[in-house]
């Protein structure tokens, strides 16, 4: 009978993998299958284990978004609230004349920007399907968008001084835009919150759910079990990114509420169980109802397809809203992570799949091995 072990070895054996880690829980009330393959990085005797620390990067989008939704029930703010008495330095943003015109060439927004624009991500800062347009050079050059690396991004105030700086792709709520939202919702949670970001989810998210390996920085002591994180190289093998001891070694400066944490799957289990079980001891019903519900209009999904790929956008992660595929059920809820890295929750039958490799994507759509999980899960 085939496995889970049997859909990532393969992937493993013919060196597109070091290793994997991944778990099925199929919402029946027995223990989640777990398979962990192959080794902790390339040509290491080193096993990878279930306890296996990755970097999980945009799978840190749906954790920023429940802690937005605790500080909504906690009365702190509403969704239809402007974020400029928090973040004064977005406070008059302006906009592009047209997506297509240079940086200087602006008019101002039509009106501010709300906490509801930023969870959806459309706000109009962000990543279009067209990289080449004027605005979004300034997102990579001055904000360090793209790839998580936490130890080239300055501090949350001069990160936000720069984003001000920054002229918006499209008026507020009319596009959805990649990314950079969720980093400015984690200055957000910080700035209501009176603490840091990660003082904020230790204390209200991973403390509560016992996810002890899930933070901006590897856990000390744990490096052991930090794999290390490749891309594909020019001749087809690994190219080394980032060890152990590098850009996850240390509290970042900035730390990235759309990419930063580092995780296990068990903890991220944990995490997803609680968004299908009702939300309970973190949220309500109503705010998981509200996260995992598709926000775009059509043509806001179509202009997004480099990444959504059909599907819609809830808060902080993707919401499939047809049948695309067997895995593909109308209502599931997650998303992937550069990283290589994806998990996902489906409603409808109290399904989660959580898939971490240690290999970068090459591009926004899912790579094999992630289709193959799901397929499985689905199909079992």
């Amino acid at each position: 009978m085939t496995g889970l072990s049997d859909i990532l070895q393969p992937y493993v054996d013919d060196g597109t993998l070091p290793g994997a880690v991944a778990l099925v829980d199929r919402g029946d009330g027995k223990e989640p299958e777990v398979a962990a393959v192959g080794g902790a990085d390339a040509g290491s005797e080193a096993p990878m284990v279930r306890d296996s620390i990755f970097r999980i990067a945009s799978l840190t989008k749906p954790v920023t978004a429940a802690a937005v939704m605790m500080l909504v029930e906690d009365g702190r703010f509403a969704l239809t609230d402007a974020v400029a008495p928090w973040l004064p330095e977005i406070a008059e943003p302006v906009v592009v004349r047209t997506p297509a015109s240079p940086v200087g060439e602006v008019v101002p927004a039509k009106r501010p920007v709300t906490v509801a624009d930023l969870m959806t991500f459309r706000a109009g800062w962000g990543f279009p399907s067209d990289f080449s347009l004027p605005a979004v050079a300034p997102l990579f050059d001055e904000l360090r968008q793209g790839p998580p690396q936490p130890q080239a991004v300055v501090e949350p105030d001069a990160w936000m001084a720069a984003l001000g700086r920054i002229p918006m792709l499209h008026q507020p709520g009319e596009a959805w835009l990649y990314n950079t939202c969720s980093d400015v919702l984690g200055v957000l949670i910080a700035r209501v919150a009176g603490c840091s970001l990660p003082e904020f989810l230790a204390e209200r998210i991973f403390e509560p759910l016992d996810m002890p390996d899930t933070g901006f920085a590897v856990p000390a002591g744990q490096s052991g079990r930090f794999t290390h994180l490749y891309r594909s190289g020019a001749d087809g093998g690994l190219d080394l990114v980032d060890a152990p001891d590098g850009q996850w070694s240390s509290a970042p400066a900035f730390p990235s509420g759309a990419g930063g944490l580092v995780s296990t799957a068990d903890d991220y289990h944990r995490f997803a169980r609680v968004l299908l079980d009702g939300g309970g001891p973190l949220l309500s019903p109503d705010a998981v109802r509200r996260m995992t519900t598709d926000w775009l209009t059509p043509a806001q999904r179509a202009g997004g397809a480099l990444f959504l790929e059909g599907q819609g956008w809830g808060f902080g992660g993707s919401v499939d809203v047809t049948p695309a595929d067997p895995w593909n059920v109308p209502g599931r809820y997650g998303w992937i992570g550069g990283t290589g890295t994806a998990a996902h929750i489906v409603p409808s039958t109290g399904a989660v799949t959580v898939v971490l490799t240690p290999r970068e994507l090459s591009g926004p759509a899912a790579p094999p091995v992630m289709r193959a999980v799901w397929a499985y899960a689905a199909a079992s």
